[in-house]
C-alpha cells in the first residue's frame, strides 16, 4: 500500500489534492481503507471562510467526518473487528477522563480531537487510523453510504432526544437543509404526529414533501403574524409542541420561539451568528424551553438500528451527488450550489 491520496485544506478556496503516508494502527486503533464521505456544511465553512468561530485553519488539514470503510488492520489490543469489516466511522474522540466523559456527555469534553476541525485531520482520503471503540461494524443490509450518513443523522437522534420528543406531539422543523430533512425523518420515526417544514426555497420544501412533512410552508417576504397563522393552521388550530431550529437565522429562532407552545420545547440545531435578539422575556413567561445541542453522544448505534430496521430509508428520501476522490474539487463546487442533499466523495 502505498497510495494515501489526501483532501487538503491550506486556507479560503484553497484545496489541494496530495499524497500523505499511510497511518499504522496503534494498540487500540483499526487502519480503515475509507470508501465514502459526505461533505458537511462544516467542510464548505472551512473551505469558504478557514474558520467556524474559534476553530481556524492555521495548518493544511484533511478535510472530511462524515465517513465510513473497511478495516485493513486491527491493533493488537483490539477485540470483536477482523479485516474486512465494514464499519461506520464517528469522528470525535474524547478523552474519557473528565466530568462529561464520565458522565456520558463525552460530545461536551473540552479536550475531544474531532475530524476535520483544526488542529485535528478529517477523513477525506484513502486511509485512516482511529479508535476502535469510535468504530461501529455496519449490518449486511446497511450500505457504506448510508454508513457515512450516520454521522448527521446521529446530530439528528441527538436532536430529538434533546427535545424529548413523544407519540403524537405535533413538531415544528425550520431550515430544510441536511439536518432538517434527517430531524424531519428521525421525528417521524419516534412516532410524533404532524411535522411542518418551513424554508426559503420550493424546490427543498418539495423534497420535504416528499419525505414525509405532513405540510410546507415558504417563510420568503412573510411576517411573523403571517407564519403564525399559516404553521398554526397547518396544525389544526394548534401551536407545536416541539420546535427543532436547523438554520441558525435570527428570524427562524424567533419564529420557532414565539410558535411554541406555550411548556414546550424549542431545539437550537443551526448555528448562525454569535449573537442575535431572541424574545427571551416571552420564552421566560411562557415557560418555554430552550435547549442547545452539540454534535451528539451515545448515537450511532441508535442511528445504525434507524437504518438497519428500514425505519429510515436515507438513499431513497436524500437526493444525492456522487463524485470520485480525484474530483474532490468539483464534489465541493457541488456541495455550494446545494442543489441537492448530501453530495459524496468515494475515496
Amino acid at each position: 500500500m502505498t497510495d494515501n491520496l489526501s483532501c487538503i485544506l491550506y486556507g479560503k478556496n484553497d484545496i489541494r489534492l496530495e499524497q500523505r503516508s499511510i497511518p499504522k494502527a496503534g494498540p487500540n486503533q483499526l487502519l480503515i481503507r475509507v470508501k465514502t464521505v459526505g461533505i458537511c456544511g462544516s467542510d464548505v465553512h472551512f473551505c469558504l471562510h478557514g474558520a467556524i468561530g474559534n476553530f481556524i485553519v492555521k495548518e493544511p488539514m484533511v478535510l472530511g467526518h462524515e465517513s465510513a470503510g473497511i478495516v485493513e488492520a486491527v491493533g493488537e489490543n483490539v477485540r470483536g473487528f477482523s479485516v474486512g469489516d465494514r464499519v461506520a466511522i464517528e469522528p470525535g474522540i474524547p478523552c474519557r477522563g473528565c466530568q462529561h466523559c464520565k458522565t456520558g456527555r463525552y460530545n461536551l469534553c473540552p479536550d475531544e480531537r474531532f475530524f476535520a476541525t483544526p488542529p485535528t485531520d478529517g477523513s477525506l482520503a484513502r486511509y485512516v487510523t482511529h479508535d476502535a471503540d469510535f468504530c461501529f461494524k455496519l449490518p449486511e443490509n446497511v450500505s457504506l453510504e448510508e454508513g457515512a450518513l450516520c454521522e448527521p443523522l446521529s446530530v439528528a437522534v441527538h436532536a430529538c432526544r434533546r427535545a424529548h420528543l413523544q407519540i403524537g406531539q405535533n413538531v415544528l422543523v425550520t431550515g430544510a437543509g441536511p439536518i432538517g430533512f434527517l430531524c424531519l425523518l428521525t421525528a417521524k420515526a419516534m412516532g410524533v404526529s404532524s411535522v411542518v417544514v418551513t424554508d426559503l426555497d420550493d424546490g427543498r420544501l418539495a423534497l420535504a414533501k416528499k419525505a414525509g412533512a405532513d405540510h410546507i410552508v415558504n417563510v420568503r417576504g412573510k411576517s411573523q403574524d403571517d407564519l403564525r397563522r399559516e404553521i398554526t393552521s397547518a396544525f389544526g388550530g394548534l401551536m407545536p409542541d416541539v420546535s427543532m431550529e436547523c438554520t441558525g437565522a435570527q428570524p427562524c429562532v424567533e419564529t420557532a420561539i414565539t410558535l411554541t407552545k406555550s411548556g414546550g420545547i424549542v431545539v437550537l440545531i443551526g448555528l448562525g451568528a454569535s449573537r442575535i435578539e431572541i424574545p427571551i422575556i416571552e420564552a421566560s413567561t411562557r415557560e418555554v424551553d430552550i435547549r442547545g445541542i452539540f454534535r451528539y453522544a451515545n448515537c450511532y448505534p441508535t442511528a445504525l438500528q434507524l437504518i438497519a430496521s428500514g425505519k429510515l430509508n436515507l438513499l431513497r428520501d436524500l437526493t444525492t451527488a456522487d463524485y470520485q476522490l480525484e474530483d474532490a474539487v468539483k464534489a465541493f463546487e457541488r456541495a455550494q450550489k446545494a442543489d441537492v442533499i448530501k453530495v459524496f466523495i468515494h475515496c
